[in-house]
C-alpha cells in the first residue's frame, strides 16, 4: 500500500475524457517540446482518434493529471505484452509501461518529481505491478536522464519504426521508495 505525502496529495488523475480533454491535449502534444510524442503534425481530430483507440483497449489507459484542480500532465499506462514494445524485449510478469507528458508552464523546482511520485504511487497500488517500463526516444536526453536519476536501469535500444527507443526499467522497490510507498514484501 502506498502512503500519500503532502506534496503528492495535491495531485489527482482521472481517465481522459475525449470530449472535454482532447482540445487541451492537442495543444500539449503539438508543441515543439513534445516532439518525441510523435503527434506534432496531427490535427485535433487525429489526436482524438489516437485517444479513442487507446480508450478502446483494455491494456492501455490514458489519464489527465491535475495539480490543485488544474490540468498539468498526461499519464499513460500500457501492458507491454499487448503493445509493439513487448515484441522487442523479454516481457516479465508484472511489467507496466508508462508515458508522461508534463504541460508547459508546470515546471517549477520539484514539481515533476512530485508528479512522478504521485503517478508511481497510483500504479504501484496494484501489487501485480513489479516493474515500470519506459521507452523514451534515444534522442530525448532529458527524459532518459530523469529516469536514470530516479534509479531506472537501462535495457537495450529498440527500433519501433517511428522511433529508436531506449528501454528503461524501474524495479518495484525503487519505484516504491520514490513514491513514498512501502512494501511488506
Amino acid at each position: 500500500m502506498t502512503k500519500t505525502s503532502a506534496a503528492t496529495s495535491l495531485f489527482s488523475m482521472r481517465p481522459v475524457d475525449l470530449r472535454r480533454d482532447v482540445p487541451l491535449i492537442h495543444g500539449w502534444v503539438t508543441q515543439e517540446r513534445a516532439r518525441f510524442w510523435g503527434m506534432a503534425e496531427k490535427s485535433e481530430d487525429e489526436v482524438r482518434e489516437v485517444y479513442a483507440f487507446l480508450d478502446s483497449l483494455d491494456s492501455h489507459h490514458a489519464y489527465l493529471v491535475r495539480h490543485l484542480g488544474v490540468p498539468v500532465a498526461i499519464f499513460q499506462t500500457y501492458e507491454p505484452q499487448h503493445d509493439p514494445v513487448g515484441e522487442l524485449y523479454d516481457v516479465q510478469e508484472g511489467d507496466l509501461g508508462v508515458h508522461v507528458l508534463v504541460a508547459e508552464g508546470s515546471r517549477v523546482p520539484g514539481f515533476t518529481g512530485g508528479l512522478l511520485a504521485f503517478a508511481l504511487g497510483e500504479v504501484l497500488a496494484d501489487p501485480a505491478v513489479r516493474r515500470i517500463v519506459g521507452e523514451p526516444d534515444v534522442l530525448n536526453d532529458k527524459s532518459r536522464a530523469r529516469a536514470l536519476s530516479l534509479g531506472a536501469e537501462e535495457g537495450p535500444e529498440i527500433d519501433l519504426g517511428w522511433k529508436r527507443a531506449q528501454l528503461l526499467f524501474l524495479p518495484r522497490q525503487t519505484a516504491l521508495a520514490l513514491s513514498g510507498g512501502s512494501s511488506t514484501e
